[in-house]
């Protein structure tokens, strides 16, 4: 596992004490976007198709802080756009340390070498690399070539310096399982502190949807990486389950609630993937959603989808009502043979509505 023994037990005792309290909905990592700019245009990325008026637009330091407290999840996933374009995107991630959070910082490493110098290295603190495969691929997905080795070469440095350093990586439909494999073992072979895997999300207006995985496609992927996987020592970062649900083992329902997402319109329903509505408060986000209008079986748009942000919280507390399931799933790998767990029906689920126009509308409205 990629995750620090001292992460796992303070998660599991912050997800032990809101179980033992008799709470079902509670934050594990708050989704955190303090701008929505970015210095890239990636063709798979659904983030930064906004008028130039919201991608000025910046959370403060204090806004940043406040959503932390008031949300109380124990993990702050900072991303974006691309964080590093903030101005004081340096006491974001201090004034998080201080709450006593965890931090990841996701990038895609092209201003880190110009920011290190205003970063110290922390046990609490990682930065998030963005990197989808190898050379070749990665400066694909991202449509800029160059991409690759400037993000390796900033892994590098920050290494150098003493920082943690974290890879996440988002499998698209073609990707090839034994390259997939060959690019965890280089990255393992860079000495970084985790990676994290996931499936691409569809978003509604990415320039190019058509490379996005369906559910069944997506588990096969899954499937056939992790058989490359066996004896091969990948420090991959996410909870046992969650990874055998990507090998199609398990049917979880999607827990958005888990990875609530705070950005410049508010509290974003339901998840960090989709924009369809905001609240002014997280206990509003909380108590006023209708969860059950969204999630795979509910709604179009997220038929696909099997990302973390929607997955990992449902993962986690499978584990803690079965602990001896996701001992063995931690001991054996994911199942990569036999019969997949039955998917969930889409018979019923209502059809996706556009509402990206509108939501920018109310926001503008308001300034």
């Amino acid at each position: 596992m990629g995750i620090p023994l001292g992460q796992q037990l303070r998660i599991g005792a912050y997800v032990l004490g809101r179980r033992l309290r008799g709470i079902d909905r509670y934050p594990l990592v708050l989704m955190l976007e303090p701008l929505f700019r970015c210095n890239l245009a990636c063709a798979g990325c659904g983030k930064i198709d906004y008028p130039p008026h919201i991608l000025d637009r910046r959370l403060s330091v204090a806004q940043c802080l406040e959503a932390a407290a008031e949300c109380g999840a124990p993990v702050v996933s900072i991303a974006g756009g691309e964080p590093l374009l903030h101005p004081e995107i340096d006491a974001v991630v201090a004034g998080l340390l201080a709450q006593g959070r965890y931090v990841y910082l996701c990038t895609n490493a092209l201003l880190m070498p110009k920011r290190l110098e205003r970063f110290a290295p922390h046990p609490r603190f990682s930065w998030s690399v963005h990197l989808d495969g190898d050379r070749e691929e990665h400066d694909r997905a991202v449509c800029q070539p160059g991409t690759y080795d400037r993000a390796v070469a900033a892994i590098g440095r920050a290494q150098s310096l003493g920082f943690r350093v974290n890879v996440n990586c988002t499998l698209f439909d073609g990707a090839d399982p034994a390259g997939v494999a060959r690019f965890l073992d280089g990255v393992a072979a860079l000495g970084v502190d985790g990676v994290t895997l996931s499936p691409g999300y569809a978003y509604e207006r990415a320039p190019e949807r058509e490379h996005f995985l369906n559910r069944r496609r997506a588990k096969e992927l899954f499937r056939a990486v992790f058989r490359h996987g066996r004896g091969r020592n990948w420090p991959i970062s996410q909870s046992p389950l969650f990874l055998d649900f990507l090998a199609g083992n398990q049917s979880y329902r999607c827990a958005p609630w888990g990875n609530p997402t705070r950005n410049v319109f508010g509290w974003q329903r339901p998840c960090y993937l989709l924009g369809e509505g905001y609240a002014d408060s997280f206990r509003e986000l909380m108590e006023e959603t209708d969860w059950s209008r969204w999630g795979t079986g509910n709604y179009e748009k997220c038929a696909d989808c099997m990302v973390h942000s929607g997955y990992e919280a449902a993962a986690v507390a499978d584990a803690l009502r079965h602990p001896l399931k996701a001992l063995r799933a931690a001991r054996k790998g994911p199942r990569t043979e036999g019969d997949m767990a039955p998917e969930i029906p889409l018979d019923r689920q209502r059809p996706a509505e556009f509402v990206f126009s509108r939501n920018v509308e109310k926001v503008s409205a308001r300034e």
